[in-house]
């Protein structure tokens, strides 16, 4: 089977922190802020640059039941964009484009505790190192499902 070409293959956003999220086909990601309508654009409990977005890789979360024989949906992951075919721990310190959207990796989103106890026992140890990746909205635009994925940003991104 061949590797699929880097993409958005969900987002999802929570109203508060506690909340469930909820899939979108698109979201408004604003420089400086985050996504319009997520926990973290308004009045960002943590605030600094590496908080404006999350990304995980898909592959990381359907390795978890089958390594650990742990359940996870995609959605309990609780990151804002879910990616297919690109490894983002690579991206730490990297400027990269999702579709229209230019972003900044700034560091692993590493599981927490708050995480494991909105799903269930293990997944912290299941995600370690691959929870993700923390990052900042450099221009902002919309980003949707099925948006490419590129390391070196097209011309005109003003990056």
């Amino acid at each position: 089977m061949p590797a699929s070409d880097p993409s958005v293959v969900a987002i999802y956003l929570a109203d508060v922190e506690t909340a469930p999220v909820r899939s979108v086909n698109s979201a408004v990601a604003v420089a400086g802020q985050g996504l319009e309508g997520d926990r973290y654009f308004v009045t960002p409990p943590h605030s600094g640059p590496d908080r404006e977005i999350t990304l995980i890789e898909s592959e990381a979360i359907k390795a978890v039941p089958l390594e650990f024989d742990i359940p996870l949906d995609q959605h309990e992951s609780r990151r804002n964009v879910v990616t297919q075919g690109i490894r983002l721990n690579d991206l730490v310190g990297k400027t990269f484009q999702v579709g229209q959207v230019v972003i900044k990796g700034h560091r692993f989103c590493e599981p927490c505790a708050h995480l494991q106890a909105m799903t269930r026992p293990g997944v912290l140890k299941a995600l370690v190192h691959r929870g993700g990746l923390r990052a900042e909205i450099l221009v902002g635009g919309t980003i949707s499902v099925g948006d490419a994925i590129s390391v070196e940003p097209t011309a005109g991104s003003h990056v």
